[in-house]
């Protein structure tokens, strides 16, 4: 691999954050082929192939077989997540107050709510959309303009030195004007333009229309960035965002100023990860090991979903390459994976082998110092901006990670300067004893695959905040770290001796 070039890294992942939604897409370029939980693998995943799929259009894997692998051999696995603290519109999202249309949301996970006021809010996510042939599809929408807004009471009002409000019903966006509203629908010809077909009269509506939910120029917006007429929107599940873009910031531009960084930092240090380590049309070849990441929906509320990491989706997605047809195999019969019973290659453990060998690294942002409040950190573990990937460590296994796989990760970070650069630098980090501790997928993943798991992510600080604020050159450690595992882990794996 060529040396990175840090900048370049950092200026991709803000192209990256500020198109998002587009996870998926940027599979779909480096993965062509597409597999889906509802097929048959035997005939489709096969040695020296690379495959993606999804559960719900939000939780996303991605695996490149080895050429070498056999059912039993180990996969190199990284995990994250793909969801951030947010606000979401209410299924009846329709207000109006003084005067204003005002648009009902719902908090999505723990965010730090008050960075929320007073942004340039757009909106953004999934739509059901009725198609001219009468099949409804997902599509996916962003109204990348400040549609929104959250004000705060004036200070004369209210001279608070603590910022505090009520979530329920002080957190509504103002959306317009009720008056400039009615100027607009004068006569009545675009709101009956936009009911939905389940408002049309004579037609049984089980629910309310949805211009009868929602603001319908709301919805008129949505159609028109579909390409679609308000009438095919059926639902959707829409939050907000701020529109103000990503930007590198710092005097020397060492910092990342953007929403989200915590997690789709290491989403995306994952997915190029995996892309650089196969890039070369030989990578594949002699590789015993599958390289595999999966990024999962709703850790920021506990991961227990169908999309979360609490699901069967990975375990699933094991077990099944586990089983693939012997016959995919180079040297189908070799006993190091497993034996012949009745003339036929014995695979019932095969699953179970794979993983007693695989290991996964969980990527989540870490926290760094932060200089106004250095003493919440505990003294000897204060991890800095742009000093490489925090191993996280907690003696409650809040976090999975242990000694061996500090010492893998080790391993895999002085491999990196074999393919080009410098050793990937580490840092270390726990909690002080009087603090609470945050977790991650890692420690329920590892406890539901029995595979040796370690923790890490890039630090940051203001995690939670509408607007985060991350390293410019950790982008780049994270990539090389993340490349040289999968590179590295086949041959390193076999050298740390424990049972």
């Amino acid at each position: 691999m060529a040396k990175i070039d840090h900048k370049q890294a950092a200026l991709d992942f803000l192209s990256f954050v500020n198109a998002s939604p587009t996870l998926v897409g940027r599979e779909r370029q480096a993965y062509p082929s597409r597999t889906q939980e509802k097929e048959s693998w035997s005939s489709t995943c096969r040695p020296g192939g690379k495959y993606y799929l999804t559960r719900n259009g939000s939780t996303i894997i991605a695996f490149a077989i080895g050429k070498k692998w056999k059912p039993g051999n180990p996969i190199a696995m990284i995990g994250a997540h793909t969801d951030s603290p947010v606000l979401r519109l209410k299924p009846v999202s329709k207000k109006q107050n003084e005067g204003y249309l005002q648009v009902g949301v719902e908090v999505y996970g723990s965010g730090i709510w008050h960075t929320w006021f007073d942004r340039d809010l757009g909106v953004a996510g999934r739509v059901m959309v009725r198609t001219k042939d009468g099949s409804i599809v997902q599509k996916l929408v962003k109204i990348d303009r400040p549609i929104l807004r959250i004000p705060t009471l004036a200070i004369h009002l209210e001279r608070q030195e603590t910022f505090s409000f009520n979530k329920e019903t002080q957190l509504f966006p103002i959306a317009g004007l009720v008056a400039a509203e009615l100027n607009r629908t004068a006569g009545g010809s675009k709101e009956s333009e936009s009911k939905d077909a389940a408002g049309k009269e004579g037609t049984a509506a089980p629910l309310k229309a949805i211009t009868e939910r929602h603001h319908p120029y709301l919805i008129e917006l949505i159609a028109s960035d579909l390409g679609a007429q308000p009438a095919d929107i059926l639902d959707f599940e829409l939050v907000l965002f701020d529109t103000n873009k990503s930007c590198l910031g710092g005097l020397l531009e060492e910092f990342i100023f953007s929403p989200r960084l915590d997690n789709l930092n290491m989403s995306f240090c994952a997915v190029k990860g995996l892309i650089n380590s196969v890039a070369e049309e030989t990578a594949l070849d002699g590789e015993t090991s599958i390289r595999l990441i999966a990024l999962f929906d709703h850790e920021e509320i506990g991961s227990t979903s169908a999309q979360g990491a609490d699901s069967n989706i990975l375990p699933s997605v094991i077990r099944r390459l586990s089983v693939l047809p012997p016959s995919h195999f180079e040297d189908a019969g070799s006993e190091k994976s497993y034996h012949q019973v009745g003339g036929e290659a014995d695979v019932s453990t095969a699953y179970e082998q794979t993983l007693a060998t695989s290991f996964l690294l969980s990527a989540d942002m870490a926290h760094a110092v932060n200089p106004n409040f250095s003493f919440k950190y505990e003294a000897d573990h204060k991890p800095e901006i742009n000093k490489g990937p925090v191993i996280k460590i907690n003696a409650n296994v809040r976090y999975a990670t242990n000694s061996p796989g500090i010492v893998l990760v080790q391993e895999v970070a002085r491999k990196a300067a074999e393919d080009g650069g410098d050793v990937v630098p580490l840092q270390l980090i726990v909690v002080r004893n009087d603090s609470s501790c945050g977790s991650t997928i890692g420690p329920m993943l590892s406890a539901a695959l029995g595979a040796r798991t370690l923790d890490l992510g890039n630090p940051q600080l203001s995690m939670h905040s509408i607007r985060e604020t991350g390293g410019s050159h950790d982008v780049g450690h994270a990539i090389r770290l993340f490349t040289s595992f999968f590179n590295h882990y086949s041959t390193l794996s076999p050298t740390i001796l424990v049972d």
